[in-house]
């Protein structure tokens, strides 16, 4: 039979069995539903899927500012602008209050030089000396302080620059710098009639620079060492490097504030009162490199 798919619907009121399925509306309307609710949850799960996306990149950035650690410990060599070579070492121990604070204590030891030490050869012995230097002096520094980030570096990368400042009191050991002097050799005489001694340097007793044979050895005069109290205040930036979170290696610089209850006697010249020579007030800019781990 052939059908006329223009006027089906009118033949004779009847619709043919194999079209029946499209001419019945109520089919369709499920079908539609079910499309139109399917498309609407795709658009919904489209659209809500960057502003999930974004909470969670703003809740990992959150996580990201907050400290992975709780403690720090670091040790450091100290270079300084009333030091030698090496001015001295210290630890530090940092624990973190919050995001941007944390707190700690140092001990830090120093040799403190006299800005004029020199050294130079004897003239007979071909031995070292500092001219004038009658003590050494050593300092103990522990110390109690704030740190606050300035700048916050990437979790695995970066920089970070924190400002800090701490205060506590100096302990001063002034140890007595021994020389070796010959008292009984005389001009014409050989070095085998020498009477050598090992002396704490006195410009008014050692004071023919041809007896002067060289500096004793270091720990000579340990034992008749005298404490000296002061106090000193410190502010700084360190800069952290490293690469692992359990792990920091960084640069700090600042300057130091010193002083002491009277003059440290460091050199000493005949003729001349201590107290013109040797300063009461220290202070000093300085830099240490510095490493230590976290948990």
């Amino acid at each position: 039979m052939r059908v006329n798919l223009r006027t089906f619907g009118r033949l004779d009121g009847q619709v043919p069995a194999g079209l029946s399925f499209f001419h019945r509306p109520s089919l369709f309307l499920p079908v539609r539903t079910s499309f139109v609710l399917g498309c609407g949850l795709l658009l919904a799960a489209l659209a809500a899927a960057p502003a999930a996306q974004a909470q969670q990149g703003l809740a990992v950035s959150s996580r990201n500012d907050e400290p992975s650690y709780q403690k720090e410990f670091t040790y450091g060599v100290n270079f300084n602008t009333r030091g030698g070579l090496i001015g001295g070492v210290s630890v530090r121990s940092t624990r973190v209050l919050n995001q941007d604070w944390s707190r700690f204590w140092s001990i830090e030891g120093v040799e403190i030089k006299h800005p004029k030490e020199q050294k130079e050869l004897t003239r007979r012995y071909g031995g070292t000396t500092v001219v004038g230097k009658s003590n050494y002096f050593f300092a103990l520094r522990p110390s109690v302080g704030l740190q606050r980030v300035v700048f916050r570096k990437a979790p695995e990368s970066g920089v970070q620059v924190n400002v800090l400042a701490s205060a506590g009191p100096s302990i001063g050991l002034l140890m007595p710098y021994y020389i070796s002097y010959d008292y009984g050799i005389t001009p014409g005489q050989s070095i085998a009639a020498s009477d050598i001694r090992n002396e704490q340097y006195d410009p008014n007793i050692h004071n023919v620079p041809d007896r002067i044979v060289d500096r004793a050895p270091l720990f000579s005069g340990a034992g008749e060492t005298k404490p000296l109290i002061g106090a000193h205040l410190r502010g700084a930036l360190s800069f952290e490097y490293g690469r692992y979170r359990d792990a920091v290696a960084g640069v700090e610089v600042g300057f130091l504030l010193e002083a002491y209850t009277k003059d440290p006697v460091i050199i000493r010249v005949a003729d001349t009162p201590d107290k013109d020579l040797n300063d009461q007030f220290l202070p000093s800019v300085y830099l240490t490199l510095y490493l230590g781990s976290r948990n």
